[in-house]
């Protein structure tokens, strides 16, 4: 009786700029967590966005209302933010990275209130209903 192979699996091919920031020190996010986020989206065939995200509802959403590309539209953002009712005022700390840390912190305090709501304001006064399924995962 032949031993049985293990099927090996194809590798992940993860976006070189998302392996970069993985590698850097001193994020206030794990690297494994970030790992495991860019592996997820690479075996769905996603890009370097998803790649940067848990690319679950909210952020598939907040992709599509304020990134110009891979970028974030900083002003946009903020008016999401003002419209959801999410007080962003003490976050002025522009040093190094300031962007990704404002995007995260955002996105945490909205992920409260729209799992709260069960729905999104967008930044030009459009209300997206929140699936339920995400909502029940993020309401506390």
């Amino acid at each position: 009786m032949a031993k049985k192979q293990k099927e090996q699996a194809t590798p992940v091919e993860i976006d070189a700029t998302v392996a970069e920031d993985i590698a850097k020190k001193g994020s206030v996010v794990k690297a494994g967590y970030k790992a495991r986020y860019a592996a997820r989206a690479a075996e769905a065939g996603l890009g370097r966005t998803a790649q940067r995200s848990c690319w679950d509802w909210l952020a598939q959403t907040l992709a599509g209302e304020v990134l110009d590309g891979t970028k974030l539209d900083v002003a946009k953002f903020q008016r999401l933010l003002e419209a959801n009712g999410v007080d962003h005022s003490r976050w002025t700390n522009r040093s190094k990275g300031w962007e990704g840390r404002l995007r995260m912190t955002g996105r945490l305090a909205l992920q409260r209130i729209v799992a709260e709501a069960g729905i999104l304001k967008t930044a030009d006064g459009e209300e997206l209903e929140a699936p339920a399924e995400w909502v029940a995962k993020h309401a506390h």
